[in-house]
């Protein structure tokens, strides 16, 4: 299993933001966590809303906490809200089951973390993190 370095955890940021900045996305809120669910690097916009960075953590949390990606989150959501419920209850409400929310997997498909980013769509939050994962060298996996 590869760990997920300060260093690529920094990638992951710098290169998601920079994707948004290409496509001209609105002000982002980018967590990166481990596969422990422990923050690594995280960074929130100027002119971002007031909790970007709570969302964002959310989508990656709840995530690597579950081990899915935040589309499968979104879909427990829709047909089994009573799991979903649950979940929050034991993530103590730190989950936000909703694309934007990305897991980090290297070359051989072992979990090493997830990405959360809000700012944005879902949709173009979670092009963001694809974007930063795969410029560090890891697969995304979004739960598609």
């Amino acid at each position: 299993m590869t760990d997920l370095t300060l260093a690529a955890a920094r990638t992951i940021v710098e290169k998601a933001l920079a994707h948004a900045h290409a496509a001209k996305f609105k002000p982002l809120g980018v967590v990166v966590v481990d596969a422990r669910g422990l923050v690594r690097a995280a960074e929130v916009e100027d002119g971002s809303a007031f909790l970007r960075f709570d969302i964002a953590h959310g989508k990656a949390f709840g995530c690597v906490s579950v081990g899915v990606g935040g589309r499968t989150l979104q879909k427990f959501a829709t047909e089994r809200p009573h799991f979903t419920t649950a979940l929050g209850g034991l993530t103590r409400d730190r989950m936000t089951p909703v694309p934007g929310g990305v897991l980090i997997r290297d070359q051989a498909g072992a979990l090493v973390g997830a990405v959360g980013i809000s700012g944005d769509t879902s949709d173009n939050d979670e092009l963001a993190a694809i974007a930063g994962i795969e410029a560090a060298g890891f697969k995304a996996d979004t739960g598609a």
